[in-house]
């Protein structure tokens, strides 16, 4: 019997200790959850999964340009051998320039299907993003990109791969654009959105310069698989991350907010429309040189491949130090914002005017960082304008207007690997550079157009909007007005005397809308 009671102590001893590990897990869950509720934390949280979703769409983006091209080449070459040995016949020169010419073809295409496919989504997503919010559309892209990853990982033909690359572009439809809609609403005050934006972009510049180095190595020493597998593991840990903090669809709090302005309206809003040209000019040298420096190197430089794996990568810090100096600049002049645009447009203009005077792979880096570095000003600057001009023009919802930021880089990435090589073989590299240089150089003057937007006015609709609540960045600068002026430390005159409501509402727009931008 003394065996049996032992047994039975043993068991229940070990029940007991079972129950309080769990209990323990319980609390420890349950103050997790309380960490991720809380506003600011949930804020970061955020940050980190749209950052992560950016992250992984360019790497995505510009980690095939090492392996499919020479992957495809592969499957070309063995196709024609097989042909070839079918048929007892040689290929003659002017066949095999013809089937070189078809391949070039074939890879341009490839590249700009994702963008074309996400120019023709986008229009779409953002209205869906204004209709049902951000985090169900982050969601589903996130879901499209993973699918896509693995596609790319077991694709075994070109038709499989362009498949992968245009779902890539329709998760990136949803993805991007929510998710930088989703940080604009989150962030509502200027200095805060700004830094969260700049931060976003880094992260796009992060993934667009390492995945390429990051692709061919993998693809070299451990295959061409494994680097789309990482790629679609942090995919699923970021749905994961997404699916536990913002509860996609359990989460109806925009069914109390108001309508957003649809896509049509805010395309020939004339501010907004400048903003969008700006973004396609500014990145129409990156887009172009991408799929051309690189036969330029090798054919005037006779660089090596380790130095046109590398060619974009040194640009990353310039562009870092632009995103960082355009959200410091910001926050101390804010009402400058349009000025940090044309800088940078100026800067991406000379830029582009010098890369065909380098010689060598040392003097190259100058004018690729120059370009970078004046693209980020452009847009740290200008991304947090459009959701402004929204707020003050429109309604502050921002699933389009940054449906329209996405749909100009998209047109800017889907001419490249299309036009550019057209443009080098017609008319030459160097008519190519100094082509996107002068369009930079004259498009800057276009953004004074912005330059009294600090001064705007909200339309009357917006007041209506204001009693339940400030819902975006004018509407919480105008709040917190009007509550300093209620305790009595800030004063406002009224232009035309009249000790009005309505006039006294309306003067607060001005004197606020004059302060920030």
């Amino acid at each position: 019997m003394e065996p049996e009671g032992t047994t039975e102590g043993q068991a229940a001893n070990l029940a007991q200790s079972a129950v309080s590990k769990l209990s323990q897990m319980g609390e420890r869950t349950k103050q997790l959850g309380n960490v991720i509720q809380n506003p600011d934390r949930q804020k970061r949280i955020i940050l980190v999964i749209v950052c992560t979703a950016l992250l992984l769409d360019n790497m995505l983006y510009m980690v095939i340009v090492p392996i499919i091209p020479d992957y495809l080449e592969g499957l070309q070459k063995a196709a024609d051998k097989a042909e070839a040995g079918a048929h007892h016949s040689n290929l003659t020169n002017s066949t095999a320039h013809k089937d070189k010419e078809n391949f070039g073809v074939q890879i341009g295409v490839l590249f700009a299907s994702k963008a074309i496919v996400q120019l023709l989504v986008n229009p779409l997503s953002g209205t869906f993003i204004d209709r049902v919010g951000y985090d169900i559309p982050l969601f589903i892209g996130l879901n499209v990109m993973f699918l896509s990853t693995l596609i790319f990982a077991f694709a075994d033909n070109y038709a499989t791969l362009f498949l992968a690359r245009s779902m890539q572009g329709l998760g990136s439809a949803f993805a991007d654009t929510s998710g930088i809609a989703l940080i604009a609403d989150r962030y509502t005050e200027e200095t805060e959105r700004s830094k969260a934006l700049g931060i976003a972009l880094a992260f796009i510049s992060f993934g667009s310069l390492v995945a390429p180095p990051f692709g061919g190595v993998l693809y070299e020493f451990v295959g061409r698989r494994v680097p789309f597998l990482i790629l679609a593991c942090i995919c699923l840990f970021d749905g994961v991350l997404c699916l536990t903090v913002l509860k996609p669809f359990s989460n109806r709090e925009r069914e109390n907010m108001p309508v957003g302005t649809p896509i049509y309206k805010l395309m020939i809003d004339p501010y907004i429309a400048v903003v969008a040209g700006a973004l396609i000019i500014c990145n129409i040298p990156l887009a172009f040189l991408e799929p051309t420096i690189a036969s330029w190197m090798e054919e005037t430089m006779h660089s090596s491949q380790w130095e046109i794996g590398m060619t974009w990568f040194p640009a990353f810090f310039p562009h870092v130090l632009g995103v960082y100096l355009t959200v410091k600049l910001a926050g101390k002049y804010p009402h400058l914002q349009w000025f940090y645009g044309a800088i940078g447009m100026v800067f991406i203009g000379a830029s582009s005017c010098t890369v065909p005077a380098c010689k060598n792979f040392g003097q190259l880096m100058i004018p690729l960082c120059g370009i970078c570095f004046g693209i980020a000003f452009v847009d740290t600057a200008l991304l947090p304008t459009l959701a402004f001009l929204v707020d003050v023009r429109h309604v502050s919802v921002y699933g389009s207007v940054y449906a329209i930021a996405d749909i100009s880089y998209c047109v800017a990435y889907a001419m490249g690997p299309v036009a550019a090589g057209k443009i080098v073989h017609d008319l030459g590299f160097v008519q190519l550079n100094l082509g996107m240089g002068l369009a930079n150089m004259l498009y800057a003057p276009a953004l004074l157009l912005l330059k009294n937007v600090t001064q705007m006015k909200p339309s009357f609709s917006r007041n209506l909007l204001l009693e339940d609540g400030p819902s975006g960045l004018y509407d919480t600068i105008k709040m917190e007005h009007r509550e300093k002026k209620r305790k009595g430390l800030c004063t406002t005159i009224d232009e035309n005397g009249i000790e009005t409501f309505a006039q006294r509402s309306f003067s607060e727009e001005e004197s606020s809308g004059g302060e920030y931008a």
